[in-house]
């Protein structure tokens, strides 16, 4: 995968907030915070209530852009972000909601009220800034995640998530703290798919990619394991 596509899927992967732009009637840019999560294919979702601005703007124009961007340093003006450029649409699946849940514990207070839905971005193109002098445009069709040959992935997903959690909690720490450069905490797993899987403690969200694609439940034990065994020789070191 090309690295500017990298970095954009890995921020849009481990986005927990960004900062949405919308048009209002007038077509004037309207922004606001929005909380982030992601579908199964890296693409952001939102949920949105429809008494919110944004949501209004959105059904008369779905024309939207989302920043997103790295955790902040010293300088965030020389933090990686991407502008994600497309349009939002109403989205009813239950992996969105389950993965949205997952990294948005509290949202489970609000979830079915009658005036909050999901929507998902479908993003034609990102704009990325590294810093001074670092910038470039990647294509939309180059931040999805494909899942055409990995059903069977899709099958065990629900499964694998939850023994890596139950089972193997020092496992997912150790992905946290010796691969990711993440602080301790109670890291869980909260998504997979074919390139990697996502974890999280508390506010932090963390994308750890696995070395090749796997497209089954055999192929992922054998990439989970493998990167157990970096993550101790990096603990060893």
């Amino acid at each position: 995968m090309p690295k500017n596509a990298a970095i954009v899927r890995r921020l849009t992967r481990e986005a927990r907030f960004g900062s949405l732009a919308t048009l209002d009637e007038t077509g004037a840019p309207y922004a606001s915070l929005v909380a982030v999560a992601t579908d199964p294919a890296g693409q952001p979702t939102l949920l949105i209530s429809k008494l919110a601005l944004h949501t209004q703007f959105i059904a008369r124009d779905p024309r939207v852009t989302l920043l997103v961007s790295t955790r902040l340093g010293a300088d965030p003006m020389n933090s990686a972000r991407a502008s994600l450029r497309g349009r939002a649409e109403l989205v009813d699946e239950p992996q969105v909601r389950q993965r949205f849940l997952a990294r948005h514990v509290d949202a489970a207070g609000y979830v079915d009220f009658p005036d909050f839905a999901f929507y998902r971005v479908i993003t034609d193109s990102a704009h990325l800034v590294e810093g001074f002098g670092r910038i470039v445009d990647v294509p939309g069709s180059a931040l999805v995640t494909d899942w055409a040959d990995a059903d069977e992935l899709d099958k065990a997903a629900d499964g694998i998530i939850s023994h890596m959690n139950e089972d193997h909690a020092d496992a997912v720490s150790l992905y946290a703290t010796r691969l990711a450069g993440a602080g301790e905490g109670e890291w869980r797993m909260i998504g997979i798919d074919p390139e990697g899987f996502e974890i999280a403690a508390g506010g932090d969200v963390r994308r750890i990619p696995f070395p090749a694609r796997v497209t089954h439940a055999m192929g992922a034990r054998k990439a989970l394991v493998a990167l157990v065994e970096e993550a101790r020789k990096t603990d060893a070191a």
